[in-house]
């Protein structure tokens, strides 16, 4: 198992909104690949969402309530690149090599 530190926060919550975290050795094991795969999906959703605001803007004749959908969908959108950001973070800080 990894040490404390060395936990990674998963792209989902648990009850209640609370971070998941996972606590293995194996980078390449089914919740890694699990959380891998869910992250790509996150970030590229977030992607589509950030390019269809750019577009939303630029046009003049969108529909308020569309552009406030549009917010609600990329408040979604960052809250989970910001979730990945930090447990990639946290994965690289781990897994660099501390000095003796």
């Amino acid at each position: 198992m990894t040490e404390q530190d060395e936990l990674r926060l998963l792209p989902w919550s648990g009850p209640g909104g609370n971070p998941c975290y996972l606590s293995t050795d194996d980078r390449d094991g089914f919740m890694s690949r699990m959380a891998d795969n869910i992250e790509a999906v996150q970030l590229g959703t977030a992607a589509e969402l950030l390019e269809r605001a750019s577009e939303a803007l630029d046009d003049q004749d969108t529909d308020p309530e569309e552009k406030q959908r549009l917010a609600k969908e990329l408040t979604g959108a960052l809250r989970d690149v910001l979730r990945v950001a930090i447990s990639r973070g946290h994965l690289l800080a781990a897994s660099e090599p501390h000095p003796i």
